[in-house]
């Protein structure tokens, strides 16, 4: 029995210890504003629980708690956050939220609407949801970072939802989010995304790694007590008086990856933890304050010279600052030291909120390596024309990776992804640079596009106005910027080299008295084995065709492929469909003949008995048997109807086909096993082939199976699906 005043209790400590948090910087009605918003919430889901039993509204509470608490925004962010799932479950409406509450925290819960359904489709609709998604980051990036908070809560929450949930949200999380928290600077947020991910996704690895933490913890803690001693008596004899040293375990998910990488036990993991050094000085003080604790760090432990990492005097791009180096303790042991400001860990901590505050302080005055990024962003989504799906490839890829710091001839700091180019390089100073990019001198040398830049290379870009793109750039080239501008460049001249080889088709048939109707260009297309129009114009414009062979197809009568009397006469595709259907009927029957002919199966679309099909007549005068929905029908009826003869089943013995099935859903351990299981022992399908790739919580997979019809095949698949982390199973043409 629901105990209603105990819970009522518990809404209101929630309520009060958020208030608490807030306290700090709230201002004249905003504790007002804030109560409006947690009673318009309460009245919203007075009648919701979660799936763990619990009032909704907690939910809401406590994604706006680590709003305050752990990510560091203000009182628009609390009320968007209380207010974030109202829209989307109740009759309230963005007009009301703006009438009650203001435009900004309108547009908030706006962009939070749109993006709720993310990842609820297929991957092209995936793809677009985070294209979506990331139009928000551009607008007002406390819509992700309330996201942020949100999926956070979830999955602090996870374990009363249903296992095949628990998959999905886990992996969703690894895909998307823990890489945004990173890119955004949240790194403990990050690092609790992907332990939770790791919890929940391979629960035993997770549990042992930390028991160990936990059995190493009296020994580590000792260690770390010993280790720090001698660094705080000199730093107090010199005159720090506001500072902390503090040692603190690596993330469960961090030490696992360093035992993969290194393939080692997690005995013999070296830096299974890290010192912390916090100094509170004024900004101008920061980098000889930071460079003094080093002197005193390395007076006592020697340091390992090539792992000193700088990011004080260059800081990453999203915007983290510190000093890092590895220095060997008394006992034999590497230990990473970092050393930081309060500053400098407030904004590690808590990201771009933390930046936004001192940056609208005044305290650190040039503009952040992350509104670099974000302006990236802005940049990226300019591009209207690019593929979703190749967006989100390439937006991913630019997540996690390292940066390399590169300069102008003038000085001017470029922060670039690792392994990016001198091409990379020439598109980040202007894409006009980029398009006419010759060449380049990296330190006085001359390179060629393609040279990787380094840390600290000054890169001079060499141009000219005759250089143009070419398809071979974009096997070098790493950022997004440079991608989608060099596909851009090229889309655009092809169309334009299109076109002018449609007017040179068309003027040759003209002056051949040939009508250039459609089903004539196809079927000269198809003689020069173009796939399409677009690319038979294409290749006449640049003359990779000869624009007089035109007139020898039209005339030559040696061969039958050269009559103008195969040349399709009016008839649409569709009458040529129908005509070739036929009835419904369960070995093949072709040309209306029921006598044995030689044909075979073709292996771009994979036909199998219960498939519409048509027969291709093929120069050597043998069969092929092709799917009416293959990629080459609409080519194959279209210019060459004179070698198209009727096919249908009849279903007089039972014989194996192969059939392509591709599959996609969120990995897990176990999963290939569960899915040859249905496959080979269920339903007694024989497998050709199996391959499956899996990246970051998301898995792909295609199979060549062995199957009697589409009958076989459909079940197939629907078997398939109810395998737990399947989210997808379509046919593929082969």
């Amino acid at each position: 029995m629901i105990d209603h005043e105990a819970e009522r209790k518990e809404i209101l400590r929630h309520y009060r210890k958020l208030l608490r948090h807030a306290k700090p910087f709230l201002k004249d009605n905003d504790a007002k504003i804030i109560k409006k918003a947690f009673n318009t919430s309460l009245e919203a889901h007075k009648d919701m629980r979660r799936k763990s039993g619990e009032p909704y509204i907690l939910h809401p509470l406590a994604v706006a708690q680590i709003a305050v608490e752990e990510i560091g925004l203000g009182t628009t962010s609390i009320v968007a956050a209380l207010l974030h799932d109202v829209v989307e479950d109740t009759d309230l409406e963005i007009a009301d939220i703006e009438r009650d509450f203001g435009p900004r925290v309108a547009k908030i819960i706006e962009g939070l609407t749109k993006i709720s359904g993310v990842f609820e489709y297929g991957t092209s609709q995936q793809a677009e949801n985070f294209r979506k998604m990331l139009l928000t980051l551009s607008d007002d990036v406390r819509v992700i970072l309330i996201k942020l908070a949100d999926r956070l809560h979830n999955m602090r929450t996870l374990g009363s939802m249903a296992r095949d949930k628990q998959l999905k949200i886990a992996s969703e999380t690894m895909y998307l989010y823990a890489p945004l928290a990173h890119r955004l600077g949240l790194y403990a947020i990050k690092s609790e995304l992907e332990d939770l991910h790791l919890k929940y996704t391979d629960t035993e690895t997770y549990k042992f790694i930390s028991n160990k933490i936990r059995q190493t913890k009296s020994a580590r803690n000792k260690f770390i007590s010993d280790f720090i001693g001698p660094i705080e008596e000199e730093l107090r004899r010199q005159g720090f008086t506001d500072f902390e040293v503090k040692g603190r375990p690596k993330s469960i998910y961090s030490i696992l990856k360093k035992m993969k990488k290194q393939n080692v036990t997690f005995e013999e993991i070296y830096d299974l933890f890290a010192i912390r050094v916090i100094l509170n000085v004024p900004y101008e003080q920061e980098k000889p304050a930071c460079w003094r604790v080093y002197s005193i760090v390395t007076d006592f432990y020697q340091p390992n010279p090539d792992r000193l990492r700088d990011w004080v005097s260059t800081p990453k791009a999203n915007g983290y600052e510190a000093l890092h180096t590895t220095v060997m303790s008394k006992t034999g042991q590497w230990v990473e030291v970092q050393i930081r400001t309060k500053r400098m860990d407030d904004i590690a901590e808590r990201g771009y909120a933390a930046h936004w505050k001192y940056k609208t302080g005044n305290t650190a005055p040039s503009e952040s390596g992350l509104d670099n990024w974000i302006n990236k962003v802005r940049d990226m989504l300019d591009v209207n024309n690019t593929n979703a799906i190749e967006f989100l490839d390439e937006f991913r890829t630019n997540l996690f990776v390292e940066e390399v710091f590169v300069f102008t001839p003038k000085g001017e700091l470029i922060i670039l992804p690792d392994r990016a180019t001198a091409l990379d390089f020439a598109f980040e100073i202007h894409t006009q640079i980029g398009y006419q990019c010759l060449g380049a001198k990296v330190n006085q040398k001359l390179v060629p596009l393609s040279f990787r830049l380094h840390n600290g290379d000054q890169v001079e870009i060499l141009t000219s106005q005759k250089q143009k793109p070419t398809g071979e750039w974009l096997k070098f080239v790493t950022t997004s910027k440079a991608r989608s501008k060099i596909k851009d460049f090229l889309r655009e001249e092809r169309k334009s080299k299109a076109e002018e080889g449609r007017e040179l088709v068309e003027e040759r048939l003209k002056q051949l008295s040939i009508e250039a109707s459609p089903a004539n260009l196809n079927r000269l297309a198809a003689y020069f084995n173009a796939p399409s129009l677009q690319d038979f114009y294409y290749k006449l414009a640049v003359n990779l065709l000869d624009v007089k062979e035109i007139k020898e197809y039209i005339f030559n009568p040696q061969s039958e492929k050269y009559r103008p009397a195969s040349l399709l006469g009016g008839s649409s595709f569709d009458k040529e469909l129908e005509k070739i259907r036929g009835v419904n009927s369960q070995l093949l029957v072709i040309g209306g003949s029921t006598d044995k002919i030689d044909y075979e199966l073709a292996n771009c679309c994979n036909p199998i008995p219960g498939d519409d099909v048509f027969g291709f007549q093929t120069e050597d005068h043998g069969i092929t048997i092709h799917r009416t929905t293959c990629p080459k029908a609409v080519e194959l009826m279209s210019n060459y109807g004179h070698r198209i003869v009727k096919a249908k089943w009849t279903g007089q013995q039972e014989l194996s086909f192969l059939a392509g099935i591709a599959i996609k859903g969120t990995d897990r351990v176990g999963l290939v096993n569960d899915v040859t299981k249905v496959i080979s022992t269920s339903l007694k399908v024989n497998m050709r082939s199996i391959t499956i790739d899996s990246h970051d919580g998301v898995f792909e997979g295609h199979l060549m199976v062995f199957v009697n019809d589409t009958a076989q095949l459909e079940k197939l698949i629907q078997r398939l699906l109810r395998v737990n982390g399947v989210l997808s199973v379509d046919r593929f043409d082969s």
